[in-house]
């Protein structure tokens, strides 16, 4: 018996472009409602997931992004970590007693976890529904401009972006990496014990490269990724995060 929801996460790919169709209500009642029985830490359900249908806004989150699927959709969803809500249940006498904890790494944590459990589920079941999806962290690029233009109080974060519609291309799957770099046993293996396997891995993505119908060209894994990681980006988000009194104790 074929299991539908492996063979959907297997076949998944990025769609950068859309057909110029909008999802139902329906449709997105079902993503939302897929992304809420994810799992939660502690009962928390520390996110809020906006939707925005706003053009003028989407144009402002285009300029932000550089990309123009962020405009160019069927539904744009932006998934917040939410701590706001938790703290508002409380009397001022309970609010201060939270701020220390509201104030964490760990419930920063918990809440990032929160809403990337709720974003994956939601993909999985955009994609199960036969749309396409691609996830923006590139909303991050200015996140002081995003919190304020979804008006988001003290304490939500825009952590990142879901575009979701009809796919209008057919793009090739990228490779992965290998299991035995992603999968240790009882501890963590020496790099040297996963070194071969990411030279397979990169031999692997250079012929993708090579190969693949748009955007060719002559690369690998680790190449990209040192490239990336010798260039920081998006440095503001961390006095972001504390101006929000989040990440901070």
């Amino acid at each position: 018996m074929t299991n539908s929801a492996i063979q959907t996460i297997m076949n998944h790919r990025s769609i950068r472009k859309f057909k110029d169709q909008p999802l139902t209500e329906a449709q997105i009642k079902t993503i939302v409602d897929a992304a809420q029985m994810a799992s939660t830490s502690s009962y928390v359900m520390g996110y809020t997931i906006i939707g925005v249908t706003d053009e003028k806004i989407k144009e402002q989150l285009t300029a932000i992004s550089g990309q123009p699927y962020v405009q160019n959709n069927g539904h744009l969803f932006v998934f917040c970590g939410d701590l706001h809500r938790v703290e508002q249940l409380g009397t001022t006498e309970q609010q201060a007693a939270m701020e220390e904890s509201l104030a964490s790494s760990e419930q920063f944590i918990v809440m990032t976890v929160d809403a990337t459990l709720a974003a994956q589920n939601a993909a999985i079941a955009a994609e199960d529904l036969g749309l396409g999806i691609c996830f923006l962290g590139s909303l991050r690029n200015d996140i002081h401009r995003v919190s304020e233009l979804l008006q988001l109080p003290e304490r939500v974060v825009p952590l990142f972006g879901l575009a979701v519609g009809y796919p209008n291309h057919e793009p090739e799957q990228k490779p992965r990496l290998p299991f035995e770099v992603v999968y240790h046993e009882n501890k963590y293996q020496p790099f040297e014990q996963q070194l071969p396997f990411i030279k397979q891995f990169d031999a692997q993505l250079q012929k993708y490269y090579e190969k693949r119908k748009q955007n060719r060209r002559t690369d690998n894994w680790s190449n990209q990724i040192i490239r990336k990681f010798s260039n920081p980006i998006r440095m503001d988000v961390t006095p972001f995060l504390h101006h929000k009194n989040l990440n901070k104790k």
